[in-house]
């Protein structure tokens, strides 16, 4: 089944679909935030404490590292909240953009908002399953074989060179 997932091109429509679908939300949520100029992730922060649901060890967390730091957060979920749409539209390190928006789900879920957090981070998860095959219709397509050869050579040329040191 893994196989099927990872490798099939058919399915590799599928992952375009799914990936066009959260690349459009996430894409649409972070411009809003920065298109209105008001966004300050520092009342939400304040808001998740308050919320007998979060874990207090998330709690620690966001009183500890977070709300000190709200401004730089704000701009963290604003700008990536773009860049994961932007990866996951383009198809291109689509892996890392799924991720990333993965991480980016759990953070709101663990702050205690349910939205469409839940269904964002699971599809988020099969896109990463997917591995290659989720950016086979975008530009991973040439872009990582060409990253993978670069890095080949490198590697080759430092291997080459050390034997040499040697």
């Amino acid at each position: 089944m893994m196989n099927f997932l990872r490798t099939n091109k058919y399915i590799a429509g599928l992952w375009a679909v799914i990936r066009l679908y959260l690349g459009y939300t996430w894409l649409t949520s972070g411009w809003g935030k920065i298109a209105g100029g008001e966004f300050d992730a520092g009342g939400y922060l304040q808001g998740a404490l308050g919320n007998p649901d979060v874990p207090g060890w998330w709690s620690t967390f966001l009183d500890a590292v977070a709300i000190p730091n709200a401004g730089l957060f704000s701009i963290v979920v604003m700008w990536g909240e773009v860049f994961i749409g932007l990866g996951l539209i383009l198809g291109i390190f689509t892996n890392l953009a799924a991720l990333m928006g993965v991480v980016m789900n759990f953070s709101f879920l663990l702050s205690g908002t349910l939205s469409t957090n839940p269904q964002m981070a699971i599809l988020g998860v099969f896109i990463a399953i997917a591995g290659a095959n989720a950016g086979r219709y975008g530009l991973d397509r040439w872009v990582m074989p060409y990253l993978k050869g670069t890095w080949n050579q490198r590697m080759k040329k430092e291997k080459h060179s050390e034997s040499y040191v040697a």
